[in-house]
């Protein structure tokens, strides 16, 4: 027998509390693991200062995300783009909501991510490391590791979409 705490306990009882505990960390972790889906960047000029990445996230649980970072950007911003009275305005927020089981679009029209001050161009299918901070209602952080692929606009725009004769 084993005294923990002044307390005798079995070896037995040892290995089940802690096989319990350990159970219990690994499925709160996979239940508050957010997806990430069509992650992509757009591709820029030589010399171009900036671009933008999106993609499509779904947390388990109420979250939030806070912050992105990149090793391809001196600085990383959250964005938002809305039209008022037909004039579009874009701009910085603190966090995006991400209600439990709904997929958020982070798109060119509505929120998505600043790469700013690239350290170098985005070629077509260069991998952009991501780094996602999220944090759910309860206070947990965690990071989301993302590779983007960097596209076109135009071949973004495409993948999957029948736009018709008209273009």
């Amino acid at each position: 027998m084993t005294t923990l705490f002044s307390t005798p306990i079995t070896r037995a009882a040892l290995c089940r509390t802690l096989a319990a505990c350990l159970l219990g960390c690994i499925s709160l972790s996979a239940v508050a693991q957010p997806r990430v889906d069509d992650a992509w960047v757009r591709t820029t000029v030589p010399g171009q200062p900036s671009s933008g990445a999106f993609m499509r996230i779904t947390a388990e649980v109420d979250s939030k995300l806070l912050s992105v970072a990149s090793p391809a950007a001196k600085d990383v911003q959250i964005h938002e783009m809305s039209m008022t009275q037909d004039v579009m305005r874009m701009g910085p927020v603190n966090y995006v909501p991400l209600p439990a089981g709904k997929p958020v679009s982070l798109d060119p029209e509505g929120y998505h991510v600043m790469l700013m001050g690239l350290v170098g161009q985005l070629k077509e299918g260069d991998q952009v490391p991501l780094t996602l901070t999220i944090e759910t209602d309860q206070g947990v952080r965690e990071t989301v590791q993302v590779n983007a692929p960097a596209r076109s606009m135009k071949d973004s725009m495409d993948m999957g979409h029948d736009h018709g004769a008209s273009h």
